[in-house]
């Protein structure tokens, strides 16, 4: 795994190791390619692809998973689950990409640079290739809503019930918040009167 993960790596950066030859015409092209869409950036394509293929792997075993219990894949959802999974998975991704308490399972690929809004800090990402892609992911809400959601969806097929639960329990934090938000600002209001 860490070969192919080097591999990869190599064929984006077009890092060579001394004896190596690479004269493929396929691979001069795809590392012309990289190059000219990272710019001079240090843009870790290689294991973004890493990370697409494990998505595209947790998909295929949920799915597997599905049809190996004799489940069917709804013709539909219901509005009220996927309303309930979207305000769930923006507060979960925001929970684990952003809140001070998950900070720990982020220290590997992000450094902490600050506070960034009411109970959230600023993180930068640290390192190169995967640990860098890896660091992009954790510390971008909108970046996990698409695992999370996955999950969500996956689970409601398979579970129902405790994805409803486990849901919940975030849209209710969710909804908390706005309170909170609402109420600091009546406070805030009321003292400038």
């Amino acid at each position: 795994m860490a070969e192919a993960r080097q591999a990869a790596q190599d064929c984006m950066t077009g890092t060579l190791k001394p004896g190596v030859s690479r004269t493929s015409p396929m691979t001069t092209r795809v590392r012309k390619q990289a190059q000219a869409y990272a710019d001079g950036h240090d843009r870790p394509l290689g294991s973004y692809l890493m990370i697409s293929g494990a998505y595209g792997a947790a998909v295929a075993g949920m799915g597997a998973f599905v049809a190996a219990s004799g489940r069917r894949l709804p013709d539909h959802f219901r509005w009220a689950d996927l309303g309930l999974l979207a305000v769930a998975t923006h507060k979960l991704s925001r929970q684990l990409a952003k809140d001070p308490v998950t900070s720990p399972l982020r220290v590997p690929f992000a450094r902490y640079s600050g506070t960034s809004g009411e109970s959230e800090v600023a993180e930068e990402v640290r390192g190169s290739g995967l640990r860098k892609a890896v660091g992009e992911l954790v510390t971008c809400p909108f970046c996990l809503d698409q695992w999370i959601a996955t999950a969500g969806v996956f689970g409601l097929i398979a579970a129902p019930r405790p994805t409803r639960a486990a849901a919940s329990i975030f849209a209710v934090l969710a909804g908390a918040d706005i309170l909170q938000f609402a109420y600091a600002r009546l406070e805030e209001s009321l003292e400038e009167s």
